[in-house]
């Protein structure tokens, strides 16, 4: 088996193998994937490692890694929290967007395909992440005015399935690329009355096919990726746009993803301090 590391900011991945092909996703800086095919020197089909995901990336915007450096890489990492932050080598500066990777972080630097790297932006290690439904809502905001982008998954463009993939994959919890398969992770919530903050709730097209997403607010709010990343009200019907003074989205389910939460006693003083010093920018 063979397997690759994304070596610059952003990396589209296809449907097919060609540069005209639709983008499906992407992978960022410092994610990881296995190569299952090759067409000539110019493409590889991928699998991702985060989310199993499959589709075609151009060559030469990969980086090959060895099966050790694949667990390294996998065990010890920090996520970049800035929406976009140069990680500096003595080739330059690579900008790198919210959710990307730094494999071997140590605080300050780390090294990537025999490249040293120096990154004093925002770093937090997954373990000190706590996955709370305030911590959520706090990442997801950070999306907020990005633009929508088919198969994006950063700041810069991204969908509503990436958008919710990002947020949870932060939190550590795994969900599926695509709106119509992160449906099915989860706990039902029965009605929109009993869904609390960090919820998904899921919309249907005419077809009945589910294909948007979005994260449930406080005040019957949503935060979704529509044009841009934005807040709408959200209601048993689906999304209504106060600005169109219409129904944009058709709602269909909401699943609850998050785990339940420790209560606040059992947290460490220690614990809690580390938190609040990994996310004081929010």
């Amino acid at each position: 088996m063979s397997f690759v590391i994304c070596p610059i900011s952003v990396v589209p991945i296809r449907s097919s193998a060609s540069d005209k092909s639709e983008q499906v996703s992407q992978l960022l800086f410092g994610e990881m994937a296995e190569i299952l095919e090759r067409k000539g020197q110019t493409w590889v089909k991928v699998r991702c490692d985060w989310d199993n995901y499959i589709g075609w990336v151009a060559t030469h915007q990969l980086q090959a890694i060895t099966p050790s450096e694949l667990k390294l890489f996998r065990r010890q990492f920090a996520f970049n929290l800035d929406l976009l932050q140069p990680v500096i080598s003595e080739e330059g500066p690579i900008p790198i967007p919210l959710g990307a990777r730094l494999p071997t972080f140590d605080g300050m630097k780390f090294e990537l395909a025999g490249k040293r790297f120096l990154y004093s932006g925002q770093g937090v290690f997954p373990e000190n992440i706590q996955a709370t439904a305030d911590m959520a809502i706090k990442i997801a905001r950070r999306y907020l005015f990005a633009p929508y982008q088919h198969g994006g998954r950063s700041p810069l463009g991204i969908d509503s399935a990436g958008l919710s993939q990002m947020v949870f994959q932060l939190l550590g919890i795994q969900l599926e690329r695509e709106a119509a398969a992160q449906v099915l992770q989860g706990e039902t919530v029965d009605f929109v009355e009993q869904a609390a903050p960090g919820d998904l709730a899921f919309f249907e097209n005419r077809k009945g096919r589910v294909d948007h997403v979005g994260m449930i607010l406080p005040d019957n709010q949503i935060l979704h990726a529509f044009g841009r990343v934005r807040i709408d009200r959200l209601d048993h019907y689906g999304i209504f746009d106060e600005s169109a003074q219409k129904y944009t989205h058709n709602l269909r389910i909401i699943r609850r993803m998050l785990p339940a939460e420790a209560a606040t006693d059992q947290q460490s003083a220690r614990e809690r301090s580390s938190v609040s010093q990994q996310f004081e920018i929010f």
